[in-house]
C-alpha cells in the first residue's frame, strides 16, 4: 500500500471537521493542533457549531495540505486528543 499513488494532488485546500466535547478551551486546543500541522492556517476561518443539546461542538476548517504525511500526522494527533470524539 505504501506504493499506492495518492488521489489527492498537493498542495490542496483540504476541509476538515472535528467534533468534540463542549468545554472551555476546545476551540483553542484544536486551533493549536491545526497550526502545528499547517503553520499557514488562518484561525479566523474556523466555523464552530454547537450541538442541539449543547454537549458537543463541531469545528469546521480548511487547511492547505502539502502531503499525505502531513494529513496522516494531523489526523493522528486529532483522534488522540482527549476532547475530540470524531474527525471527518
Amino acid at each position: 500500500m505504501a506504493d499506492q499513488e495518492s488521489l489527492i494532488q498537493y498542495p490542496t485546500d483540504f476541509p476538515i471537521k472535528i467534533v468534540g466535547v463542549n468545554q472551555q478551551g476546545f476551540e483553542s486546543a484544536i486551533a493549536q493542533v491545526l497550526r502545528t500541522h499547517a503553520p499557514d492556517f488562518d484561525t479566523t476561518s474556523i466555523q464552530v457549531r454547537e450541538s442541539r443539546a449543547g454537549k458537543y461542538l463541531s469545528i469546521s476548517a480548511t487547511i492547505t495540505a502539502r502531503s499525505r504525511g502531513q494529513l496522516d500526522a494531523l489526523y493522528r494527533e486529532l483522534t488522540q486528543h482527549p476532547m475530540v470524539r470524531v474527525v471527518l
